[in-house]
């Protein structure tokens, strides 16, 4: 009976916390719960090239699914993978700054800081380049609170 109590006043406890509190809020964009449309995160910053990852060389990480173009790739991810994992959950970071989402394109990416930055369509990556800065600063405002509306 007290062991029933102990667990029910925990459960309630736990619910009662805040969202942040109770669980990582970065949810990572994915089509088809693969992670940055496959691509491999690894490539944007070793090889400056945004590479397709293979699905031999995957690993689940939050809740998606992220490829790698080699087992070698998908080891430093797993060593480390806030280092390499996109801004903003891989959504659009100009979409971002204005507190929008928008999914964000492997092939329209910018590492800004040792921070890599995906964009969604070549006009939005040519304005988020003329204030990257402002743009960044105003995506942290919304980031992740936007996932909640």
């Amino acid at each position: 009976m007290i062991l029933r109590l102990v667990l029910m006043a925990a459960a309630v406890l736990i619910l009662s916390l805040p969202d942040a509190a109770r669980a990582d809020p970065a949810v990572y964009s994915s089509r088809s719960g693969v992670a940055i449309g496959g691509y491999d995160a690894i490539a944007f910053f070793e090889h400056g090239s945004a590479e397709e990852g293979q699905p031999v060389h995957a690993v689940m990480w939050k809740g998606v699914v992220w490829r790698f173009s080699s087992a070698r790739n998908r080891a430093q991810f797993e060593a480390n993978p806030r280092a390499y994992a996109p801004a903003f959950g891989g959504y659009c970071a100009y979409a971002m700054s204005m507190g929008r989402l928008h999914e964000g394109n492997p092939e329209l990416w910018a590492i800004v800081d040792g921070e890599l930055f995906l964009l969604n369509n070549r006009r939005v990556h040519v304005l988020w380049q003329a204030d990257t800065a402002h743009m960044i600063a105003s995506g942290r405002i919304h980031w992740p609170a936007v996932l909640r509306k």
